[in-house]
C-alpha cells in the first residue's frame, strides 16, 4: 500500500526541489548534482489567539501536495499546510486550548508527545477525532523549557499518518530558559529542525509505505532523508553560537548525527528540559520520538561552510552556510538549570519488549489491547521500571504524561551517559539490554477511559502490539 504526505507552501520559507527523477525507485543521492541549492523551510511559528482567558491554538489537518521534486507534486497530509506543521510555542503558567479540526477523509488523532497533561487530554487511541469534526486538548502549562512535538496516535495507523506528513514542534518556554543567554530568536539562531526519511514511488506522486515483514521487525528506513520536509537544503547562518531543536521523526531509523571534520558541539537538553551543564560532543544517537537542543559555535567560521550528516547511513541531511556577521551575540553559559534530585522508587516493574510471531510485537507476552489496563500508578508514588530488550533489533520506550529519569543501563549506573541525565520521555535500548528508569507522576491523572500509554516508539512495532496502558489515581 502507499501513503502520502503534503504541506502548504505558506507555512513555510521555501520549497525543496529536485531534478532528474529517474523511472525506478533508486537511491536518491542527496549530494548529487540533480539537488538544487534551496533554503531550509522553517515551519510557521504559530501565535495563540486568546479567548476568555486561555490561549487557543486552531489546527487543520489536511490533504495536500507537496514539492519534494522538481515539477512533481507528492500527495501529502500537513497541518494547515501541506507536510508537517506549524510550531507551537506554549509558556509554563498558561491555560491552553489546542483545537484540531479533521478535513482527512479518514479518523485520526493529535498526542501532544512530552506535555503533561490529563489523560483525557493526551491525544491518543482513546481520543479519535472523526471526519469533519474538531477536538480540543485544554490544559494549563506546568513544566520546564523543553522541545516536545504533536503527532498522530491513532491504534494501528500511527506510523502511516506519521509517514503522510503529520507531525509538528512543540517549543515550552519558562522563566528560567528565558534568564539564559541562549540563542532564542526563532529561525535566525534558534531553528527547529524535524529530521525524517521516505520511500517514494517511482514517479515520486506517492510516498510509498508499504514494509514488508522483515521491514516491520528491522524497521521501515527511506533511502531519501529529509529534514523540515525538504531534501537536503541549505541554511545561512550568523558567525555566532546557533541553536538547533532536533527531532528523530522517523518511523523506525536511529539516527547518528554529527557535523562534516568532527566538529564538536553541545548538548544543552535532551527530550524534556534543560541539561544541568553543556556536554560536549562530536556524534549524537537519537531513535524515534527522541528530542535534542545543540548548541554550534560559528563564531570563527565565517565564510565556511558544514554540513550536518547522519552517519550510519553516510547521509547529508543539510548545508550550513556561515556568513560573515552576527546581528546579536550569545554566550553559552556553564551552567543551565538545576534538576530535582531522582525519587526513591516505593516499587518496581518490569516490562519485557518481544516478538510473539512475525508481525506481533508484545510487552510482557501480550499485545496492545485497547480495553486492557496494564498498570495501576497512584499520584506521587515514584516507581522504578526496568525495560528488557529480549530481540536482537533496537527499541526504544515512550511513557506518556510525564517525564522520567534514567538511572542505569545493564544495572550499570555508570553507563548512563551525561546527555541522558536529564528529564527523558523516550530512551533508546540496543538490542538484548535493559534500561531501568524512574517514573513518577505528580500532578496529572489518567483514568481507564482515557489511559496513559507506554510503547516503543519504533511505530512499526507500536502499530503492531509493543503498546500498554496505566492510570495515575
Amino acid at each position: 500500500m502507499k501513503r502520502r504526505t503534503f504541506l502548504k507552501l505558506s507555512s513555510m520559507t521555501a520549497v525543496v526541489l529536485f531534478t532528474g527523477c529517474g523511472d525506478d525507485e533508486s537511491n536518491i543521492d542527496q549530494g548529487s548534482a540533480d539537488v538544487l541549492a534551496v533554503a531550509l523551510p522553517i515551519p510557521t511559528l504559530l501565535h495563540s489567539t486568546q479567548r476568555n482567558g486561555v490561549m487557543h491554538y486552531d489546527l487543520n489537518i489536511v490533504e495536500g501536495n507537496h514539492q519534494f521534486f522538481d515539477g512533481v507534486k507528492t500527495k501529502s497530509y500537513g497541518i494547515d499546510s501541506s507536510y508537517l506543521g506549524p510550531t507551537l510555542l506554549l509558556k509554563n503558567g498558561e491555560t491552553v486550548s489546542v483545537n484540531y479540526t479533521n478535513n482527512l477523509k479518514e479518523d485520526t488523532t493529535m498526542h501532544a508527545h512530552g506535555m503533561r497533561l490529563p489523560g483525557t487530554m493526551d491525544g491518543s487511541a482513546h481520543q479519535v477525532i472523526k471526519v469533519g469534526k474538531t477536538w480540543s486538548a485544554q490544559y494549563t502549562v506546568n513544566q520546564n523549557a523543553c522541545t516536545n512535538w504533536y503527532h498522530p496516535h491513532y491504534m494501528g495507523k500511527t506510523a502511516e499518518h506519521v509517514y503522510e506528513g503529520l507531525a509538528g514542534i512543540i517549543i515550552v518556554e519558562d522563566s528560567e530558559s528565558s534568564a539564559l543567554d541562549l540563542p532564542n530568536r526563532y529561525g535566525v539562531d534558534d531553528i527547529p529542525l524535524v529530521l525524517q526519511d521516505r520511500k517514494f514511488s517511482a514517479d515520486r506522486t506517492e510516498m510509498d509505505y508499504s514494509p514488508t515483514n522483515m521491514e516491520l521487525s528491522r524497521g521501515y528506513i527511506g533511502e531519501t532523508f529529509i529534514v523540515n520536509g525538504a531534501i537536503a537544503p541549505t541554511f545561512d547562518a550568523e558567525a555566532k553560537e546557533i541553536r538547533f531543536r532536533l527531532l528523530n521523526g522517523s518511523n523506525s531509523t536511529m539516527y547518528e548525527l554529527g557535523f562534516n571534520e568532527n566538529i564538536s558541539f553541545k548538548q544543552i537538553a535532551s527530550d524534556n528540559g534543560l541539561l544541568e551543564a553543556p556536554v560536549s560532543m562530536s556524534r549524537l544517537l537519537l531513535s524515534p520520538g527522541e528530542r535534542a537542543e545543540i548548541v554550534v559555535d560559528f563564531t570563527d567560521a565565517a565564510a565556511e561552510s558544514f554540513t550536518l550528516k547522519e552517519f550510519r547511513h553516510d547521509k547529508t541531511f543539510m548545508t550550513i552556510n556561515v556568513k560573515d556577521t552576527a546581528t546579536a551575540v550569545t554566550t553559552l553559559p556553564d551552567t543551565l538549570a538545576s534538576l530535582e534530585p531522582v525519587a526513591t522508587p516505593v516499587r518496581s516493574r518490569r516490562f519485557e519488549l518481544d516478538m510473539a510471531g512475525m508481525g506481533r510485537f508484545t510487552i510482557n507476552n501480550k499485545v496492545m489491547d485497547l480495553n486492557r489496563i496494564d498498570a495501576n500508578l497512584n499520584q506521587g508514588e515514584a516507581e522504578e521500571w526496568e525495560v528488557v530488550n529480549k530481540m536482537n533489533v533496537d527499541h526504544n520506550f515512550h511513557v506518556h504524561g510525564s517525564h522520567f529519569r534514567v538511572v542505569s543501563r545493564n544495572n550499570n549506573t555508570a553507563a548512563v551517559k551525561k546527555s541522558e541525565q536529564g528529564y527523558k520521555d523516550v530512551v533508546h535500548i540496543p538490542p538484548n539490554e535493559s534500561v531501568k528508569i524512574i517514573v513518577q507522576i505528580n500532578d496529572v491523572t489518567a483514568d481507564a477511559n482515557a489511559p496513559f500509554m507506554f510503547h516503543c516508539h519504533f511505530l512499526e512495532h507500536e502499530d503492531h502490539g509493543m503498546m500498554g496502558q496505566f492510570t495515575v489515581s
